[in-house]
């Protein structure tokens, strides 16, 4: 990859890791809101729930916005939106409150989703877009390794209020990376004036588009299958093994290193062997090793050092999975690239909204029910490749 491509990767990679930090860091807080409120585990859940329905609404906003006027004000217009919102989550008196503030956190962060991946679209096309989606994958997979411990720490001489400061500090330095370093892509003659006309021939372009929608569902599953993990792993960490915040922080970050790992190797790959075929082989890893981990916990070896190997597998397929699905999903829209981003972005974050409402009810705090759940997300995607892109079904049957 270029220097300047490398440069602006890292760029988008700081902006966009905000918002898993604002998920990330606070999941070792989620037993300590649950006391402090006066609510239940599920109710304390709830505010990630918010978090991600909201989100992934939002990005229908900044997407197209984002190719009328360019790609920095709609980030600055989420930042500022995510900075008072988060201020808002630091003073909560009620889980109400909470619930709220977190709900318009996430209308702040989808900028930093949606209109980043615009951005790579706006310099880079195929294997070197991927290249440059897993390099922005350095940075946003930092944040499971470190978020956590981070919330963890601030806890140690704090509480959860506090870990919203830090995030409040967070969001004004992202905004002065986007005012004063993060140059403009979008040139003016190529911007897209807001006209809802527009805007619903080209959602029913893509929506009609049996390739846009098989890969973007296909990253939603495999999105679900972490948001699943990130609402129940905190109770499951902490009930079942018993480990401390900082204990289950750590326990989170050597998860996470196979999905960061294996990202950076999703460019590589699909230079040398195409991205169809890798995502064939990724999906099947992924569906596999979370539906035989899923087998392993039910028959009775459920120990803690067994779970962290089979989800550090599954997620190493996940990671090649990820990246390449976005690539491959926007490729064949820059004229909608704003609107494809969002659109797809949506999808996915309110697949993994909706699974975590489906699978609660079930969740008891334990790992019997907690893999289980993570694989039927693993081989629902693996499905919706079988199902809907005929070229890669050809290669997985």
């Amino acid at each position: 990859m270029r220097d300047p491509l490398f440069r602006m990767a890292l760029i988008l990679g700081l902006l966009s890791a905000v918002g898993p930090f604002a998920i990330d860091m606070y999941l070792p807080a989620l037993p300590e809101v649950a006391a402090d409120l006066n609510t239940s585990e599920a109710g304390a859940a709830q505010t990630l729930t918010s978090y991600f329905i909201v989100f992934g609404f939002a990005q229908m906003i900044y997407g197209p916005l984002a190719d009328a006027i360019g790609r920095k004000w709609p980030l600055v217009i989420g930042v500022v939106i995510f900075l008072a919102a988060t201020i808002a989550a630091a003073l909560a008196p009620s889980l109400g409150w909470l619930i709220a503030a977190r709900g318009l956190q996430g209308l702040g962060a989808a900028t930093l989703m949606a209109v980043p991946r615009a951005v790579i679209r706006d310099l880079a096309t195929g294997p070197e877009a991927a290249r440059m989606m897993a390099a922005i994958m350095i940075v946003i997979s930092v944040s499971p390794m470190l978020a956590p411990l981070s919330g963890s720490l601030v806890m140690a001489w704090g509480s959860w209020r506090e870990i919203f400061a830090v995030l409040a500090v967070a969001a004004l330095l992202r905004l002065f990376l986007i005012v004063f370093v993060l140059p403009e892509t979008l040139a003016p003659e190529n911007r897209q004036p807001i006209r809802f006309g527009r805007m619903i021939a080209g959602s029913r372009r893509l929506l009609s588009d049996r390739r846009f929608m098989g890969l973007t569902m296909i990253g939603g599953f495999g999105m679900s299958s972490f948001f699943v993990f990130l609402s129940t792993a905190s109770f499951v960490y902490t009930s079942q093994y018993g480990l401390s915040p900082t204990g289950f922080s750590l326990a989170f970050a050597a998860n996470a290193i196979g999905f960061f790992t294996a990202s950076q190797f999703a460019g590589r790959l699909a230079m040398r062997f195409g991205m169809e075929r890798v995502i064939a082989i990724a999906i099947t890893g992924f569906a596999g090793m979370a539906s035989l981990l899923s087998i392993i916990v039910w028959a009775g070896y459920d120990a803690l050092p067994v779970v962290m190997a089979g989800l550090f597998l599954a997620n190493a397929c996940l990671g090649l999975v990820m990246p390449t699905a976005m690539v491959m999903s926007l490729d064949p829209h820059p004229d909608i690239a704003g609107l494809a981003s969002s659109l797809g972005g949506t999808f996915q974050m309110l697949t993994g909204g909706v699974m975590i409402a489906v699978i609660g009810p079930f969740m008891d705090n334990t790992a019997s029910t907690m893999v289980p759940a993570i694989a039927l997300c693993a081989v629902l995607a693996c499905g919706t490749a079988v199902l809907s892109l005929p070229r890669l079904r050809l290669r997985l049957l």
